[in-house]
């Protein structure tokens, strides 16, 4: 048997990805088998063990595929904050953030997060979704504390306070778009609760 091409390895890896998105999706994560996915991808189960260790490693490697949320606004904050001020750095990274959600493996994968995905074995969701959202809250609050520093903020609003609302608002916005995606555009409906969230914090000259 002719050995396989770097190429060719890949093409088979990404395949299984897709099978086990595919899945994950219709079936949830715990009551996937690594049989499944072979079978959806055809291959054999061989093939899967040939390019991941067990369930959890490529559940993992499916999430690598796309950038969290959360993860995203931390990258664009790090990134872009002492350029376009800490509001509009903060704003535009989290419409940047629903904007790449709504992209169809993202939508995918990350629905399999929120909602088909249950703690099992070495596979513990909510673990994963906590730390983000933790690194998250502290990049998001710094950013609050520059704005409040700078008198960009309203009187009435504190940097932790402003903190909490962007945040449970991306959580709350994110959650249930994820249930019914077709119900509403986030990058556009999200995007606008989002920017009246900012007009009404930001004080006006």
């Amino acid at each position: 048997m002719p050995r396989r091409t770097k190429a060719e390895a890949e093409a088979t890896r990404e395949a299984l990805l897709d099978a086990a998105e595919d899945v994950f999706l219709e079936k949830g994560v715990s009551r996937t088998s690594l049989e499944h996915i072979a079978r959806h991808a055809g291959m054999t189960r061989g093939a899967v063990y040939w390019h991941f260790k067990n369930k959890a490693d490529l559940f993992h490697a499916m999430l690598d595929r796309v950038k969290m949320p959360l993860q995203q606004i931390i990258d664009d904050i790090t990134v872009e904050c002492q350029v376009t001020g800490p509001l509009d750095t903060l704003r535009l990274a989290t419409l940047h953030a629903f904007e790449m959600l709504e992209r169809p493996r993202s939508c995918r994968v990350h629905t399999i997060l929120m909602h088909r995905c249950e703690f099992i074995s070495d596979i513990n969701p909510v673990e994963l979704q906590n730390r983000l959202a933790s690194d998250c809250r502290e990049v998001v609050r710094r950013c609050f504390q520059q704005a409040h520093d700078e008198g960009l903020l309203i009187d009435e609003i504190a940097p932790d306070a402003a903190t909490l609302m962007l945040h449970s608002m991306i959580g709350g916005l994110v959650h249930d778009w994820l249930r019914a995606p077709d119900s509403f555009s986030l990058r556009e409906s999200g995007g606008e609760a989002i920017d009246s969230l900012f007009y009404l914090i930001t004080r006006r000259v």
